[in-house]
């Protein structure tokens, strides 16, 4: 029962970072313009992995998908594949960890087999962790050394929201593929251990008696 608690505390959390993972791969602000020296602003402008929007003091939004792939700079390509990539992970580790749960049944599968189902889930879940988390810090290096560059000559932004949302959805993916694993390790003993018991207890019992004495054979011939 603890075992089923821990693997479904686990899948929870994976799911909410794969929803995270989402929202972030999908979030326009993952960098936006920084106003530190500007007295008045009207307009704001941020970026993302897809597009690049601008909006002024009375609301108005106006996007533009970046009409180029090759002509974008490389860690933002590198981080989009990294994204997409978590996603995936992400996708295939929530439905691995459906199939590994003890409460749900597959045909003859037996405790063990579902167990290393959820390892595998749990596996693919930290995986999917690293993958965003290592896109998301890269893209915040590069927008705070572009920001520190004195001989930068364009537009310096700040971190956005995109980014914090991107950390949030590895700590989490991290953390419930962890739970996973732990929750087949801590499983996996008390099975051995059944098992050995009923090896034990199956092998045949062996009666020992003792060899007949010399005096007993020689009544035997009176």
């Amino acid at each position: 029962m603890a075992s089923m608690v821990v693997q479904l505390m686990g899948m929870f959390l994976g799911i909410v970072g794969w929803c995270l993972e989402s929202s972030c791969i999908n979030s326009a602000v993952w960098r936006r313009a920084s106003h530190g020296e500007a007295v008045m602003t009207s307009s704001s402008r941020y970026e993302g992995l897809w597009m690049s929007c601008a909006s002024n003091s009375l609301g108005a939004i106006q996007c533009q998908r970046f009409k180029t792939v090759l002509g974008l700079p490389g860690y933002i390509q590198a981080c989009r594949a990294l994204m997409i990539i978590a996603l995936i992970l992400g996708l295939l580790a929530v439905i691995l960890a459906a199939m590994g749960l003890k409460c749900t049944k597959l045909g003859s599968t037996s405790e063990e087999t579902k167990g290393k189902i959820s390892l595998t889930a749990g596996i693919m879940f930290i995986l999917s962790g690293v993958c965003v988390m290592v896109a998301v810090s890269w893209y915040a290096v590069r927008v705070v050394q572009e920001f520190y560059d004195p001989f930068y000559g364009g537009t310096k932004y700040e971190l956005g929201a995109g980014l914090y949302l991107g950390w949030a959805a590895a700590a989490l993916g991290i953390i419930g593929g962890a739970i996973l694993c732990t929750s087949f390790k801590s499983s996996r003993p008390a099975q051995t251990r059944s098992l050995n018991y009923n090896y034990i207890a199956s092998q045949p019992q062996k009666i020992y008696r003792s060899a007949p004495s010399e005096n007993s054979v020689s009544k035997a011939y009176v």
